[in-house]
């Protein structure tokens, strides 16, 4: 028999005082960017590693957590992954990427050179677990680590640092170099750190869909 426990932590508020919180929440996350231009400055593990926790509750299928985030602040392992990252960059850029994609990703300015690899006090690889430590089976592991790295990037950006998820491809080079086992798969590598004084980010990012544009509401 399934042991349930009182559910705690929903006390209920009044409405007005739930729209003040969304609100503030929204107003938080507006304000959120992608940054390429790090600071050096350290940031304390203790805040990476709760930024971690708070990643770490977020829902999965079945409650297998099928996450495991490698934090790297190592100089000599920042300079292997931003090596290796910039080789499977510049074949992207250089013939794998189909002219579609390369109009799309003009407005942002991007190319092979990952400077903020090493520049950035941290990077967090998120890997997906295919299948848990004894071998069985984890579901949903895409959706689920999707919403852990969302709530990874809301508390990192509450903390009040600056965020990029980057995806070169393939990530397989992550799994070498973080030392992970052949059951977990590269998901994203997320560079962490406090923008730098003379950051910018294409006017072209600024550009976000209205409610009516992502919604639909059946009342």
């Amino acid at each position: 028999m399934t042991e349930h426990i009182p559910l705690t932590g929903y006390d209920r508020v009044f409405e007005p005082e739930m729209l003040m919180r969304a609100e503030s929440l929204r107003r938080t996350l507006h304000t959120r960017r992608t940054i390429r231009d790090f600071a050096p400055d350290p940031i304390p593990r203790e805040i990476i590693e709760t930024c971690i926790r708070a990643a770490g509750t977020a829902p999965s299928g079945a409650n297998q957590q099928p996450w495991h985030f490698v934090a790297i602040s190592n100089a000599e392992i920042k300079r292997r992954i931003r090596e290796a990252a910039e080789a499977e960059e510049r074949a992207f850029y250089e013939g794998k990427a189909s002219d579609e994609w390369l109009d799309a990703l003009a407005p942002l300015g991007t190319d092979a050179d990952k400077p903020f690899l090493e520049t950035a006090p941290w990077l967090i690889a998120v890997f997906a677990q295919r299948r848990g430590d004894e071998g069985e089976k984890n579901y949903y592991v895409t959706e689920s680590v999707g919403i852990a790295t969302g709530m990874l990037i809301t508390a990192l950006h509450t903390a009040g640092l600056g965020t990029l998820t980057h995806t070169p491809a393939p990530m397989t080079f992550l799994t070498e170099i973080c030392e992970r086992p052949a059951n977990e798969k590269p998901f994203v590598l997320m560079v962490v750190g406090y923008p730098a004084k003379t950051a910018t980010v294409p006017a072209h990012a600024l550009n976000k869909k209205t409610l009516p544009q992502i919604s639909t509401f059946m009342d």
